[in-house]
C-alpha cells in the first residue's frame, strides 16, 4: 500500500464540478479531523469518502460501474461483465428458496441493478417462485439508476421490486451481495519496530491527507483486535488491515435470517493467507476510470477505496450469529458446479457475434488468472438441511 503509487498527475483529471465536489468533501474531512484533536482513524475516513450523503462515492452521483474508462466508469463487476453470471447465480438462489421453503428474494449494494433484473428473468423463466426482491441500498443515485436498469430490462417484474432504507427485524429468503463486504471501512495498522499502531488520517500544514500513526497504548484500546493481528508473524515492518465493518454487517445479516441462505461474493483470502507475512503491505487499493492505485487521499468522494476480504472472520461471524455455514469455495468452481457452461450452452455456438463475446466474458469469471480464484462465494444459511449443487465440489471451508 503506496501513497505514492500513483501521483495526481499519472490518472485521468476528473471535470471542474467533480473536483469541486471533491474539494467539498475533503473540507468537511479537514473540519472533522480538526475537531477529532488533529487524527481520525481511517475507518472514519473510508467511511466519509465512501459514504457521506450527497459527496461521497456512493453517496454522490458519479457513475461507478462499467466497462472502460471512457464511459466514466472506475471498474467492472461480475454482473456488468456477462449476463451470464446472474443466470447461473440464479440457479444456486433458486435451490437455496426450495431448499428451504421460502420466496423473498433480498440484495445488498445492487449496483446498477443489472444483477437484480438478471437474477429475477432466470428465476422467473425457471418457473421459481419468488414474491419480492427488497434492494438495500443508500445510494438514492443508484437507486434511481437500478430502477431503469430494471425497467428497461425486466418490466415486467419491476412490481416486486422494493428499496428499503433499513433492515428488516426478520428475513426468510435468499439474501445476495455482490462485491458488498470489501466496500466496508477497515482499519488500518502498522507495526513499526516491532510495535503495532493503529494508522488513521491527519492534514498537514497545505491541508493535504497524510497518514499518522499512534501508537497502541493510545486512542481506542477497548477495540484492539488482538486476535486478528497475533496471527502476523515476525517483527518485521507490516501493514495490515482489519476488518469490523463487515464482520458486524455479517452478524446482522445473520441474525435476520430466520430461515433461508446468504451468499457473498467477493474477492479475498482465508485467514492464514490474508496475515501471511508476506502480504506486508496490507491490501488496501483505489480504483479510478480503471486504473488501480494505492492512494487512498486522491479526489476523495471521486474514486472507490475497498479491502480484501478476510473470510475467516467473515465465517466466524455468521456462526457466531445463529447461521450454519453453507458453503465457502472459489467463483470459478461455484459457478462451475452451478452449471455456467451449461448456461453458455444455451447460445448457438456457430452465431458467432453472441457466443464469442459470452465465452469470452465466462473466460473471465472463472479462469484463475482473472477473477476465478481471487473471488470467492461464501455462503450462510438456516433450515437448509444439506449443502447446494453449487458448493458440492471443490468446498474449501476447511481451509478457514
Amino acid at each position: 500500500m503506496n501513497p505514492k503509487a500513483h501521483e495526481p498527475d499519472s490518472l485521468p483529471v476528473p471535470e471542474p464540478i467533480a473536483l469541486a465536489q471533491s474539494e467539498a468533501l475533503a473540507a468537511t474531512l479537514r473540519a472533522e479531523i480538526a475537531a477529532a484533536g488533529g487524527w481520525l482513524p481511517f475507518d472514519r475516513y473510508m467511511e466519509r469518502a465512501l459514504y457521506a450523503p450527497g459527496l461521497g462515492y456512493y453517496g454522490g452521483g458519479a457513475r461507478k460501474f462499467g466497462l472502460f474508462a471512457d464511459d466514466g466508469s472506475d471498474f467492472v463487476t461480475a454482473p456488468e461483465l456477462s449476463p451470464l453470471f446472474a443466470a447461473t447465480l440464479a440457479r444456486a438462489v433458486g435451490e437455496a428458496l426450495a431448499a428451504s421453503g421460502t420466496h423473498r428474494l433480498m440484495e445488498f449494494g445492487a449496483g446498477t441493478g443489472r444483477l437484480a433484473a438478471g437474477l429475477m428473468l432466470a428465476l422467473d423463466a425457471a418457473g421459481v417462485a419468488f414474491d419480492s426482491y427488497a434492494i438495500v441500498d443508500l445510494s438514492g443515485e443508484l437507486r434511481e439508476r437500478q430502477r431503469k436498469t430494471i425497467v428497461q430490462l425486466a418490466p415486467a417484474l419491476l412490481s416486486r421490486v422494493t428499496w428499503l432504507d433499513a433492515l428488516p427485524a426478520q428475513f426468510e429468503g435468499v439474501v445476495i451481495g455482490n462485491e458488498v463486504l470489501d466496500a466496508m471501512p477497515v482499519r488500518l495498522f502498522s507495526r513499526k519496530d516491532a510495535v503495532w499502531h493503529e494508522r488513521g488520517v491527519s492534514a498537514n500544514a497545505e491541508g493535504a491527507f497524510v497518514f499518522s500513526d499512534q501508537p497502541a497504548n493510545s486512542g481506542r484500546d477497548a477495540n484492539w483486535p488482538e486476535s486478528a493481528l497475533a496471527g502476523v508473524e515476525g517483527s518485521e515492518d507490516y501493514v495490515t488491515e482489519t476488518h469490523e465493518a463487515a464482520l458486524a454487517f455479517t452478524r446482522t445479516v445473520c441474525a435476520m435470517l430466520q430461515r433461508g441462505a446468504a451468499f457473498f461474493i467477493d474477492y479475498g483470502f482465508p485467514r492464514h493467507e490474508y496475515y501471511h507475512a508476506q502480504r506486508a503491505q496490507g491490501t488496501l487499493m483505489c480504483h479510478y476510470r480503471h486504473r488501480a492505485h494505492g492512494n487512498p487521499f486522491l479526489y476523495p468522494g471521486l474514486q472507490d477505496i475497498t479491502a480484501h476480504v478476510e473470510f475467516t472472520g467473515i465465517a466466524e461471524a455468521g456462526v457466531e450469529a445463529g447461521a450454519d455455514l453453507l458453503g465457502y469455495t472459489t467463483q470459478a468452481r461455484f459457478l462451475m458446479n452451478a452449471g455456467i457452461t451449461d448456461v453458455l450452452s444455451e447460445i448457438d455456438p456457430h452465431d458467432a457475434q453472441r457466443f464469442l463475446p459470452a465465452a469470452n466474458a465466462v473466460q473471465k469469471l472463472v479462469s484463475e488468472s482473472e477473477m476465478g480464484e481471487l473471488f470467492k462465494v461464501i455462503a450462510f444459511s438456516r433450515g437448509i438441511d444439506e449443502t447446494i449443487a453449487a458448493f458440492a465440489r471443490g468446498d474449501r471451508s476447511h481451509t478457514l
